[in-house]
């Protein structure tokens, strides 16, 4: 399916309208005056650690452990990540740092 350019710039215009409006939501809807509800606050609070949980238990859920060295590079990774983030507490430091050393793990182990 080809689509024209007309087309090609109305859906690069939506997604561009999509992607605004849902940024700037919050904002409308809670503005600067207002108290933001406790349950917001609370999910603000509790996902971001679940979600980079689930993150972890997806990305691991695949190893297999009895087939060294299968799962070394990812657990020495994740190591280094949790290691770099409580020295550091910084999120992209302790991202990619733990995504090179897992590049040169994999790149030198397999």
């Amino acid at each position: 399916m080809t689509l024209s350019t007309y087309e090609s710039i109305i859906i690069i215009a939506l997604v561009a309208l999509l992607t605004l409006l849902t940024r700037a939501f919050p904002f409308i809807l809670f503005g600067r005056n207002k108290r933001i509800p406790d349950i917001i606050q609370y999910l603000g609070k509790i996902l971001p650690p679940a979600i980079i949980a689930t993150l972890v238990v997806y990305c691991v859920k695949n190893i297999n452990f009895y087939n060294f060295p299968s799962g070394f590079a990812e657990m020495i990774s994740i190591a280094v990540v949790v290691m770099v983030h409580l020295w550091k507490r910084n999120n992209l430091l302790s991202i990619g740092i733990g995504t090179a050393v897992y590049m040169i793990l994999i790149q030198n182990l397999s």
